[in-house]
């Protein structure tokens, strides 16, 4: 099993954060603050944050956060990058300060998705109270949800995160449009805790460089509450209301304000790794999950 435990936070940016404190607020139903700099902390539990979105020109997802145990295991991971040759560079206090962490160690994977490992995350025991009255979403050790990155380069990027970050494969999904297509590899990942998937790896690229990011809700019910949010805000719907087939989630997708998209979902599948058979499906959803209504609603 990974070293890595979980997907701590990820990072986004936009040329104006206040699109993602509204969004955040008024749609997520998640708290907001902002830091020394000016950039903005997104909380969704007893944490600080979890999602952290910084100004730029370009509008995009710029990191994923990865936890670790602790000092032992962030030197391990240290002494394993080393060993493997892979180039990474330590952080300096300041930028350990505004995510909240001890240590720091940043790196990029083979298709140049950047990803920073970190140890000792800061707690000031705040609780989570929702805007919009969202009860919980369920983190805590399996973390703030998951990621999808986009890989072209597949097979490099599929050794990187088995051979040097240590995931695992949960199960593997190549898509088709047509039956005699060449298929599209996604591969999705597990790490140190019982998600069904904290990463996945798909076989294209995307100018956002995230496919999606999904946070998860305790009910159906909040999950219905947070679509009528999407509507009311006019927030563009990438995929209709469905249940994957593989974690087994009921969920919607709606844009970002930095272009990728977000699942927001209930019912994900917890796993016993140590009798989990990883395997390969054939369709994404049991039911729902029309990916062509966000192009229909873009013309």
């Amino acid at each position: 099993m990974s070293e890595i435990r979980a997907l701590s936070y990820f990072v986004a940016q936009i040329d104006d954060v206040q699109k993602w404190q509204h969004y955040a607020e008024n749609v997520l139903g998640m708290m907001t603050s902002r830091t020394s700099d000016g950039a903005l902390y997104i909380k969704m539990d007893d944490r600080p944050f979890r999602m952290l979105v910084v100004e730029g020109a370009e509008d995009r997802y710029l990191a994923s956060g990865w936890e670790l145990a602790g000092k032992n295991a962030f030197d391990a991971m240290l002494r394993k990058l080393d060993a493997q040759g892979v180039e990474y560079s330590l952080a300096d206090a300041a930028f350990c300060a505004q995510r909240g962490v001890n240590e720091a160690a940043l790196l990029q994977d083979p298709a140049g998705n950047r990803h920073e490992l970190t140890w000792g995350y800061l707690s000031d025991c705040e609780p989570f109270v929702s805007p919009q009255g969202v009860p919980r979403f369920l983190t805590g050790d399996m973390g703030l949800g998951h990621t999808v990155l986009p890989t072209p380069n597949f097979d490099e990027c599929a050794a990187f995160y088995r051979d040097v970050l240590g995931f695992e494969i949960s199960d593997i999904f190549n898509f088709r449009p047509v039956p005699d297509a060449p298929a599209t590899r996604i591969h999705f990942l597990h790490c140190g805790n019982a998600r069904h998937h904290s990463l996945a790896i798909a076989e294209y690229d995307v100018p956002s460089k995230c496919v999606h990011v999904m946070v998860e809700v305790d009910s159906m019910t909040e999950v219905g509450r947070a679509h009528d949010r999407r509507i009311a805000h006019q927030v563009p719907l990438s995929a209709t209301l469905g249940q994957h087939l593989n974690d087994k989630m009921t969920s919607f997708y709606m844009k970002t304000p930095s272009g990728f998209d977000l699942e927001y979902g209930w019912g994900g599948l917890q796993v016993d790794w140590d009798q989990h058979t990883a395997f390969e499906f054939t369709k994404v959803s049991i039911w729902g999950h029309d990916f062509g209504a966000g192009q229909q609603e873009e013309q």
